[in-house]
């Protein structure tokens, strides 16, 4: 099931089934330190863009800055689907320790010379901190993109006990 799926197909009367909480601890708070590292695909980045907001309050207060730095991968299929494309900017520019990389599966806007591909491991052995770094990692997506990256980064060397993931999509159940 897409995203889309609530606004532009379900209508008045439909039956559905909601199932959940499905998955386990999600959650990451300043005190845990970082380095953080934020993988996201489509609108699994509401859950991580949580985590930035929550790491920029906290770290108004103190500077601790260098202690939680934060890189966000963030997979969409186009430029116009990219949530909270202006805040992610903002963040990033107001912010040296907040890194910011998009990559797009369909269309990217004119002139992009960034990734222009779904998440891999290659992708990720660039965007990620290197495991001796054992970064906090979070990584949020529609289910397939959220086990190829999760399998990816532990076989890139990050500890799996860091490696956090929530995902949303079918399930398979009936």
């Amino acid at each position: 099931m897409s995203s889309c799926y609530l606004t532009d197909v379900l209508r008045g009367g439909d039956r559905i089934e909601l199932r959940g909480p499905i998955g386990g601890y999600f959650i990451w708070d300043v005190a845990l330190g970082g380095p953080l590292l934020l993988v996201a695909g489509g609108s699994g980045i509401v859950p991580l863009m949580a985590m930035l907001r929550h790491r920029a309050a906290a770290l108004e207060t103190a500077d601790l800055r260098h202690n939680v730095p934060a890189r966000l991968l963030y997979s969409s299929r186009r430029w116009d689907e990219v949530i909270y494309r202006a805040e992610l900017a903002r963040l990033a520019e107001d912010d040296a320790t907040v890194e910011v990389a998009l990559t797009f599966t369909r269309e990217p806007p004119r002139g992009w010379t960034g990734f222009r591909r779904r998440i891999d491991r290659m992708m990720l052995a660039e965007a990620a901190w290197p495991p001796s770094e054992r970064p906090h990692i979070f990584v949020c997506g529609p289910t397939p993109m959220v086990e190829a990256a999760a399998a990816a980064l532990v076989d890139l060397g990050h500890d799996p006990a860091l490696v956090k993931t929530e995902r949303f999509g079918p399930t398979g159940g009936s």
